[in-house]
């Protein structure tokens, strides 16, 4: 069973020293309330505190070993040929939203790849998978697209295909 130190924990200590077991997880509140209190954490054995490597995510070495299937998003250098954007759009159904969506995209001469839409009562929730061109502006089709729409109609969010591929993986 993983073991967790909080700041509570630290603010309760008549030490200078915390010593935790190797494993423990020291929370981040927790670090900046001992260092604020100039009060050191430190393994038993006396090194160090180090925060243990991941059990579970992405980042676990069960994850690492066992999902090798799944496409790293490109490096930070590569982000300026990255192409791929996720659009979605959620509101009021009424006639026309699509085609106003659809029309924004085509002014940033951006291509449609897929497109998935459910109507449920009245509303809609739209996933739309977007290729923009070599050379064109991300942050201008997302500011004009998430402009689209009002509290009362829809709402748009746009975000590269990195970033969704990342929140997707944990």
């Amino acid at each position: 069973m993983t073991r967790f130190l909080t700041s509570e924990d630290v603010r309760r200590a008549n030490s200078r020293v915390i010593e935790v077991d190797e494993g423990t997880i020291v929370t981040a509140q927790a670090q900046d309330t001992a260092r604020e209190a100039g009060i050191v954490i430190q393994h038993r054995s006396g090194s160090s505190y180090a925060e243990p490597a991941p059990s579970r995510g992405p980042d676990a070495s069960l994850a690492q070993r066992s999902l090798p299937h799944l496409p790293e998003p490109p490096m930070e250098g590569e982000l300026q040929s990255f192409t791929g954007v996720v659009v979605t759009a959620a509101g009021r159904n009424r006639p026309g939203v699509l085609s106003e969506i659809t029309a924004a995209i085509a002014s940033s001469q951006a291509s449609i790849l897929d497109i998935s839409q459910k109507v449920v009562e009245g509303y809609f929730h739209i996933v739309l998978m977007v290729e923009l061109p070599p050379g064109s502006g991300f942050a201008q089709m997302k500011s004009t697209l998430e402009c689209m729409g009002g509290p009362d109609d829809y709402v748009v969010r746009v975000m590269h295909e990195r970033v969704f591929r990342f929140m997707h993986r944990v």
